[in-house]
């Protein structure tokens, strides 16, 4: 049986599950609209990336991931192990980084880390694949799972837009930390990827919050 995938045909049968389950997801979508469905490559490329991005804007990840790629031609993990550090740091990379990006290419070239493999694993076993890695922990390759494989149920539980939104949505006095979110979802399931979407996006288009509020 093919595993399912969350995708632009499956995200309004999820969205349509998540708002008939939970009034407050309803809720969410009415006023916020549908999500945008982003996906990233897979495979090197895709898990390099979300390096790339931890801990910087959007903006300054996309700069900087523009500048890696240019840097390596092809983008395979052989020629970023050939590169040298002078080339990745001048691409924007900081030093635990370039660190973690070298981890990440000798994990693949040792088959440490399995592209071939992953689609055969669950949830778990994959993110414990991926995590074998330095530099890649359950949020990083939460995000790859959802965005690069479309793995229709993950909640990155860590995230903090998500906690922030649940808090907004839920009107929890206090922000939930990561596994009271987790326990919050368990009633999103099959579904939670298309929650944490709804969320994000419902996050971007909160009203802002006096300082009361949004204090955690």
């Amino acid at each position: 049986m093919a595993r399912p995938v969350l995708d632009e045909k499956t995200l309004p049968r999820a969205l349509r599950h998540l708002a008939k389950v939970d009034p407050d997801l309803a809720r969410a979508l009415k006023s916020a609209g549908k999500p945008e469905l982003r996906r990233v490559p897979s495979g090197f490329g895709g898990l390099l990336r979300a390096i790339v991005g931890q801990q910087v804007s959007v903006h300054a990840a996309r700069s900087i991931w523009l500048r890696v790629e240019a840097a390596i031609v092809p983008m395979e993990p052989g020629r970023l192990l050939d590169a040298s550090d002078e080339t990745l740091r001048g691409a924007g990379l900081s030093g635990a980084k370039v660190r973690y990006a070298r981890s990440l290419a000798t994990d693949i070239v040792e088959g440490r880390i399995a592209f071939d493999r992953l689609d055969q694993l669950d949830d778990d076993a994959a993110i414990a694949m991926l995590t074998q890695a330095k530099g890649i922990g359950p949020w990083t390759a939460e995000i790859y799972l959802m965005f690069a494989h479309g793995r229709p149920d993950i909640m990155p539980g860590l995230d903090l837009g998500l906690m922030v939104a649940a808090q907004h949505l839920k009107r929890l006095r206090k922000r939930p930390d990561p596994k009271r979110l987790v326990k919050i979802a368990e009633a999103w399931r099959p579904w939670r990827s298309a929650a944490a979407l709804l969320l994000w996006h419902y996050r971007r288009t909160m009203p802002d919050w006096s300082a009361k509020e949004a204090k955690s």
